[in-house]
């Protein structure tokens, strides 16, 4: 009996008196059923089988001719061949700014293929739609933002592709993924599980993820084919950089408070018989703090703790001299709230981006920092991922997590390459406090050259006080 393979909402159905690796036996349809993400391996095992079998998968998009009008570098180059060489899957992970799209836009021109492009963010969907036109002559269909267009390449959010997987899953042969750690979040890998498409690129500038989801990055993409870290480029193909660490000290109120909420939160944990040795314990204290009083107001002492070591005074008295020793360049300013952002912004009359900005607000700042008719922007989270910032020097971190990927990202914003540029990346960090934990743990991302120079002397050292770990 000849086998037949059809697509059903996301999955692979194997029709046939046969057993077939990958797949389950479906009593509602008396056959076996997989998930379309094995569609590869399916066909391959029934090849190398050499078992007789019917191909009824795939339903792509017609596709015309593209044009690639661009030339790679070497690095990009050395990218895509490798991901070749995988088979046309797996993931390649460089820094920002070093032009991961270029890679993207070879493959889908080399394949010829309907392809689908999958962003986290609309602003990203308009990057990618305006690449797409200009370098491959196509207009892109778009998911996203209210809109359904299906193109022969198609950019859409994740969010648009995780509601309409099952109507996109047999559309397309090539699928890329931008930012492609987002993929492992426990709904978003459901958009790789439900598609068919047998090639798959991921383009990411940190491939490991805090909680370690990225495992699951290697069954439904590939493995990392080809990485390059910031210190891997810096001077040829970005910007040269140094990493300089400024300890301050809180405010006696601010201290005497900090160690107060510390003690409070230690004692309550005590009392609710947690004991925090590792990120994994703080996650499974936050998950506690919804059944138990105690935890949650352990949680509730300890974010405050954090948020004055954060928010300290004594930052915003660096932050002006800072300011003052780069004033003619362009500087972004990151935090971890947006009250302190916008305190910053009232401070010194700087625009302000936050999750709260306005599209055309938004348009305006970047825009206005790109012509330079002011020289100094202000974010909190939202200029770490998923919008092109225009170039800058300078990046000064007020607050912000442990994450290695944030840390990445947030570097990334300085490093486009400009003759004679030196970009340099501060980091103000609380003394005595949590902070010099959270810093050391982000600053494993990269390795560290040079830095002693400037206006400020870099200082790798700092009080570590025992405290105990906050969320990454």
């Amino acid at each position: 009996m000849e086998v037949e393979l059809f697509y059903d909402r996301g999955t692979i159905l194997i029709r046939g008196d046969i057993s077939i690796p990958f797949a389950i036996w479906d009593d509602r349809t008396s056959c076996y059923r997989s998930p379309a993400f094995r569609y590869r391996d399916i066909v391959g095992y029934l090849r190398r089988s050499g078992i007789s079998f019917r191909d009824r998968v795939l339903d792509l998009i017609p596709s015309g001719i593209y044009h690639f009008e661009a030339s790679l570098r070497d690095y990009q180059v050395n990218a895509y061949r490798s991901w070749v060489k995988s088979g046309r899957r797996g993931v390649v992970v460089l820094p920002t700014g070093s032009g991961k799209t270029f890679i993207a836009l070879k493959a889908i021109y080399e394949l010829q293929a309907p392809t689908l492009i999958v962003v986290p963010t609309l602003p990203l969907v308009e990057q990618w739609f305006g690449m797409v036109k200009r370098y491959l002559n196509v207009e892109p269909g778009v998911y996203g933002g209210g809109k359904h267009v299906l193109g022969s390449i198609t950019v859409s959010t994740y969010d648009s592709a995780y509601i309409r997987a099952e109507e996109l899953g047999n559309k397309f042969l090539l699928v890329v993924f931008d930012e492609a750690h987002h993929v492992a979040a426990e709904g978003y890998i459901q958009i790789a599980e439900m598609l068919a498409a047998p090639y798959r690129l991921g383009l990411t500038a940190t491939f490991e993820r805090e909680d370690g989801r990225h495992i699951h990055l290697f069954r439904v993409l590939g493995g990392v084919v080809y990485r390059l870290g910031p210190e891997d480029l810096k001077g040829q193909h970005l910007a040269d950089f140094k990493v300089v660490r400024i300890p301050v000290s809180l405010a006696e109120e601010e201290k005497d408070r900090y160690e107060q909420l510390v003690r409070t939160y230690k004692k309550l944990l005590k009392e609710a018989g947690i004991t925090i040795r590792s990120i994994d314990d703080f996650r499974r204290l936050i998950v506690r703090s919804g059944a138990s009083k105690t935890a949650r107001r352990a949680l509730l002492a300890w974010n405050e703790a954090r948020k004055i070591a954060i928010n300290s005074e004594s930052k915003i008295d660096v932050l002006k001299s800072l300011l003052e020793a780069h004033r003619d360049e362009k500087v972004i300013i990151f935090t971890e709230f947006n009250s302190m952002a916008e305190r910053v912004s009232r401070r010194f009359l700087i625009p302000l981006i936050t999750q709260k900005t306005g599209k055309a607000e938004r348009k305006a700042i970047l825009e206005g920092f790109r012509t330079g008719e002011f020289t100094k922007i202000v974010t909190s989270k939202v200029l770490d991922e998923g919008l092109d910032v225009p170039d800058a020097s300078v990046a000064i971190i007020l607050g912000g997590t442990g994450s290695k990927r944030e840390f990445i990202q947030r570097l990334g914003r300085i490093l486009r390459k400009k003759r004679g540029k030196q970009a340099i990346l501060y980091e103000v960090v609380s003394s005595g406090t949590a902070e010099t934990r959270i810093s050391w743990r982000r600053r494993r991302a990269i390795e560290f050259h040079g830095g002693g120079e400037g206006p400020f002397i870099a200082h790798r050292g700092g009080s570590h006080a025992s405290v105990p770990p906050t969320e990454g």
